[in-house]
């Protein structure tokens, strides 16, 4: 069986952000909304519950593990339930958290692009900081959209896919997208075929990202912002959503309008603070709850 925890649900910053007063950051702090913290975005996978996969690691990777005993198996004095980690991008909130497994026992599998590596080893070296700790052993993730496996992770399966979205601020290929910038993994359970697309940056809709969407059995996909001048009209920013490598909810050609006739579960991660979908009494989130699209939250359990 295919499973899938849900270890961070926000974008950036997470929810509530700490230097934010939107209204949904306001809300949630003074109870004014009955909302649910979130920290940042991350999911593990695993087919047999002892051994995971940790795609992404963001910077509120500790607290994620101690919310989750079942990544704590305590088969030893010092363990862990993370057998390997894949990213699937070099931004700052999915890789921070490198720095906190480097008490890891033994090298640490790490699986990513070469242009991923790339950031990882020179703008922000934090591969290269890690080995003065327990070193990383990297695996390069081809962008020929291949099936590969991942050893100590039996029974899954993971495709990768280029996708649009950005680079990091700090990459010399923020504005000059390089192929492997940006990924997406579809995970398949080899037995049952069960499937899962996971994508949390999404700039936009490629003919063959509909295709791998449209196949699955489970979308997590990117959820950041409900418009794409979110950040203007909230007042805390001026960049556009797609200026930042994000496909927004609402509209035409809007994530919901791409995925809302799709039979496969919808799920949205990567939920910016000040998106109104985390009002779960707003007019956003009941026009999702009619689409039959979810919203992710920390500690969701998924099993396909």
């Amino acid at each position: 069986m295919l499973k899938i925890l849900v270890l961070g649900s926000a974008a950036g910053g997470g929810y509530p952000q700490w230097n934010c007063n939107c209204e949904t950051c306001s809300g949630v702090r003074t109870g004014r909304i009955q909302s649910i913290p979130r920290t940042q975005s991350s999911i593990a996978v695993s087919s047999d519950g002892l051994n995971w996969l940790l795609v992404n690691a963001s910077p509120d990777i500790g607290q994620q593990l101690r919310e989750q005993p079942l990544l704590q198996p305590a088969r030893s004095l010092r363990d862990t339930g993370i057998t390997a980690v894949m990213l699937m991008d070099s931004q700052i909130d999915h890789t921070t958290g490198l720095l906190s497994l480097r008490e890891h026992n033994t090298r640490l599998p790490l699986y990513c692009t070469q242009m991923v590596h790339n950031d990882l080893t020179s703008g922000f070296p934090v591969l290269n900081m890690l080995e003065h700790y327990c070193g990383v052993d990297w695996h390069k993730i081809e962008i020929d959209e291949s099936w590969f496996t991942v050893p100590g992770i039996e029974g899954l399966e993971f495709k990768p896919l280029v996708i649009d979205s950005k680079a990091p601020p700090y990459s010399p290929h923020r504005h000059d997208p390089h192929p492997g910038d940006n990924i997406a993994i579809t995970i398949r359970d080899s037995g049952t075929g069960k499937s899962v697309f996971y994508s949390p940056g999404l700039g936009g809709l490629q003919q063959k990202t509909r295709d791998v969407m449209h196949s699955v059995d489970c979308l997590l996909v990117d959820g950041t912002t409900w418009t794409n001048d979110e950040m203007q009209t909230r007042g805390v920013g001026s960049k556009l959503a797609s200026e930042m490598g994000h496909l927004a909810q609402s509209g035409p050609g809007g994530m919901i309008e791409e995925i809302k006739d799709l039979s496969c579960r919808k799920i949205l991660i990567h939920i910016n603070n000040t998106n109104p979908i985390l009002d779960p009494n707003s007019q956003q989130a009941k026009t999702l709850a009619a689409e039959d699209i979810e919203i992710a939250e920390d500690g969701m359990q998924i099993d396909l």
